[in-house]
């Protein structure tokens, strides 16, 4: 089982997009990576908030990643 659930932050032109895998529509956008980063934590735990009082089933965090070194 997993600690958390996985958050992929990705830099664009001007902000950083961040997104989870095990949450659809879970999602932030911030002009810093520690921007990005706080909003996306506070996102999370708001997204499980509306699904428990929706009564929507929370799913187990499964997604996972893995950095290669391709040099």
């Amino acid at each position: 089982m997993m600690d958390g659930y996985l958050v992929v932050i990705e830099k664009g032109a001007t902000s950083f997009g961040a997104y989870s895998p095990d949450l659809p529509g879970c999602i932030a956008v911030g002009e810093t990576l520690e921007e990005v980063s706080d909003l996306m934590r506070e996102a999370v735990v708001s997204h499980l908030e509306g699904m428990r009082e929706h009564g929507d089933p929370i799913p187990e965090p499964t997604a996972s990643a893995l950095y290669v070194n391709a040099a």
